[in-house]
């Protein structure tokens, strides 16, 4: 195909955002460091790959939903401090999530960059991946992204992200009750997460380079 995700160029602006510069540059580096390598599974391709994806997403959840809410527990500017570890946290689970279920469906050898950030970030920004990871009929074209366009997605959810941190800032100085909201998001983001993965993985899969 002559179409390439290395034509995206209109993702190198970054848009301002009314947000600390520092916290998005390490949410923005965290990205791209999660992206850039695809963790190992301990999964093999099964007969019911459906029911074993879901499976995984469900307990990668409640992983993800514990974890989060232990980290925002501590009160005020104590719980700023746990934004990033909480996000890098919740990510790996997440990133680890996609992994598993792309070997029960028996693709994780194939399993790049492109489609590891598609998982993670669809449902922040569907967009962003339009040219990216595209669906066909009954199967879905990933095209190879060049680095600059990875560091370029990141750059922007880092953006999008920190963006939603701001907005949902206030409820972290309430003790307990910015925990529980915390741990209830990071259980439907993950979810979320596995749906766009089980989506993608249980279709044809054509790799265009």
């Amino acid at each position: 195909m002559a179409k390439s995700a290395h034509s995206q160029a209109d993702i190198t602006d970054v848009p301002a955002a009314d947000a600390p510069s520092g916290l998005r540059q390490k949410v923005g580096d965290a990205i791209l460091g999660l992206v850039l390598r695809v963790p190992d599974s301990s999964e093999r391709e099964v007969a019911q790959p459906d029911k074993r994806a879901r499976a995984l997403g469900r307990s990668a959840a409640r992983q993800a939903s514990v974890m989060a809410g232990s980290l925002a527990l501590p009160p005020g500017f104590l719980g700023w401090l746990t934004i990033v570890p909480e996000l890098v946290g919740v990510w790996k689970l997440q990133a680890q999530m996609v992994s598993d279920i792309a070997a029960v469906y028996g693709k994780h050898a194939t399993l790049g960059r492109e489609q590891m950030i598609y998982c993670l970030f669809k449902h922040v920004s569907a967009q962003l991946f339009r040219d990216v990871v595209v669906r066909v009929g009954d199967r879905f074209i990933v095209r190879t992204a060049s680095l600059g366009f990875i560091q370029s997605a990141a750059r922007l959810l880092g953006v999008k992200v920190t963006q939603r941190i701001i907005g949902k800032s206030a409820t972290r100085f309430v003790p307990l009750l910015g925990a529980i909201g915390v741990s209830a998001y990071a259980y439907f983001d993950t979810q979320q997460v596995a749906k766009t993965a089980i989506d993608l993985f249980a279709k044809e899969i054509v790799i265009d380079i």
